[in-house]
């Protein structure tokens, strides 16, 4: 997760040394520094560091000592799951998916080939011969841990 830090580091960065005002200014910035990143996860981001807009003046860091809420765990975000075939469907909430995504990727979940997601959704496309119980007995906690 050290590309997580980094980038929230580098966007901490750029907000307190200049001012910006829309997120396409803050994409271009992060590619200055040499970090590539979508709209969707930039905006999770700064949900993440509870950067607030401030009409005029572009992004703002919370004032030290504010307290930060507890980080909950990605399956607060998980409405279904759902097997059928070689393939699994799991739908979230707006934004989830893609963070669900890279945690099944980078865990290997038997039976799971890849995936693919979008912004509610997440296709896994599964082996031959996958066995739905056991895929969703691994998957269950994998959701369930926060993304640190």
């Amino acid at each position: 997760m050290q590309n997580i830090q980094k980038r929230q580091a580098a966007i901490a960065d750029i907000i307190s040394s200049r001012s910006i005002l829309s997120q396409e200014e803050l994409l271009l910035a992060l590619r200055e520094e040499g970090i590539e990143t979508t709209q969707a996860t930039l905006s999770r981001d700064l949900k993440a560091l509870r950067v607030s807009k401030v009409q005029g003046e572009g992004y703002a860091l919370p004032q030290k000592g504010t307290p930060r809420s507890v980080q909950a765990p990605l399956g607060a975000g998980v409405i279904s799951a759902e097997v059928s075939g070689q393939m699994a469907v799991v739908k979230t909430h707006p934004g989830f998916a893609g963070a669900i995504a890279s945690l099944v990727d980078r865990h290997t979940l038997p039976g799971v080939m890849g995936t693919i997601a979008g912004d509610d959704t997440v296709l896994m496309i599964l082996r031959t011969g996958t066995d739905p119980k056991a895929l969703m007995k691994a998957l269950t906690p994998i959701i369930n841990e926060p993304d640190k």
